[in-house]
């Protein structure tokens, strides 16, 4: 499948921004998290605005962003329309969770805590509708897998524990606790992709060039004939290749930068001070984000729509 750049800024800044929203509720609700506007205003202002920038960037790879409000309309059929409900309809308890934290620091109130559990299940429901708007794709096996969604879960919470670790300095909350769990989370997120990418390596074909076209009672079959010369839609779009050796690069990148580096940079973190802890801090959060645009690039490119069985290919 062709990667567009605005569905992997999509998916890559709002998974995150989900990521440091349901963290810092749940740090919260657990007394991890001080009080203060600073903090509040910050932190939830980092979340909301990566949510709100991947979602309006998400806008421009429609034909008519003008007209995106009408996928909501589909919601009993469309993961799609699900995802952008539940996406608009996270706004309103986290909002209010967050004018509750502003006046009520302590979280003193009893419905604050409704709210902000309230939040973080909206928040989990967003990026598991935004998983299976692909992992609902049967025609293309790669993303119809069980590890689909477990992958965008576990990135959005590990790329969301490298940025709220990051912030957690800068706004006086940084602890031993959160350095950890950071570290947990983004091993959790490289096994979740190791076992991905074996188990779409290791997959039996679902469909052949036999079966889609009915010939394989007669033999093997092969393209005769491209059905036109140039370039179309289809093959554009979903009959994207990317050569195997450029996708070994980059899922080593993606590895090294999505994982290696940034736990490296946030262990050494406990013992190291100033600004030296300032540039691992920086270090941890720009190697996760390379390394999550090549992990999320892959995710595109090496997926293989079934229509290009009808190319040339000899299965899907």
């Amino acid at each position: 499948m062709h990667p567009a750049k605005s569905v992997i800024f999509f998916t890559t800044a709002s998974g995150a921004g989900y990521g440091v929203l349901i963290l810092f509720i749940l740090m919260d609700i657990a007394g991890l998290i001080p009080g203060g506007w600073d903090v509040t205003l910050i932190s939830l202002g980092v979340a909301l605005g990566l949510i709100t920038a991947g979602l309006l960037s998400s806008t421009a790879h429609l034909g008519h962003p003008e007209r995106a409000w009408r996928a909501m309309s589909q919601w009993r059929t469309s993961w799609l329309s699900r995802e952008g409900l539940f996406a608009l309809i996270t706004f309103l308890p986290v909002l209010i969770y967050g004018a509750g934290r502003l006046v009520y620091p302590d979280m003193t109130t009893p419905w604050q805590p409704v709210v902000a559990a309230l939040s973080v299940a909206l928040a989990l429901i967003t990026v598991y509708c935004t998983a299976m708007i692909y992992a609902s794709l049967r025609p293309i096996p790669a993303w119809s897998n069980g590890w689909t969604p477990v992958c965008y879960l576990t990135l959005s919470l590990s790329s969301g524990a490298v940025l709220l670790n990051a912030l957690s300095f800068f706004l006086g909350f940084a602890s031993v606790f959160l350095i950890l769990f950071s570290i947990v989370l983004l091993l959790a997120g490289l096994i979740a992709k190791v076992m991905y990418w074996q188990s779409i390596a290791l997959a039996s074909p679902r469909s052949t060039a036999e079966s889609a076209t009915g010939l394989g009672g007669m033999g093997t079959v092969k393209l005769f004939e491209a059905p036109h010369q140039g370039d179309n839609y289809l093959m554009t779009e979903m009959g994207f290749k990317i050569a195997r050796k450029h996708a070994a690069r980059l899922k080593r990148l993606a590895i090294l930068w999505g994982f290696v580096f940034p736990i490296i940079a946030i262990f050494l973190t406990r013992y190291s001070e100033g600004a030296i802890t300032i540039g691992l801090l920086a270090i941890s959060v720009l190697t996760a984000a390379v390394g999550l645009i090549a992990e999320r690039y892959l995710f595109f490119a090496e997926a293989k729509h079934s229509v290009t069985l009808f190319y040339g290919e000899s299965a899907a």
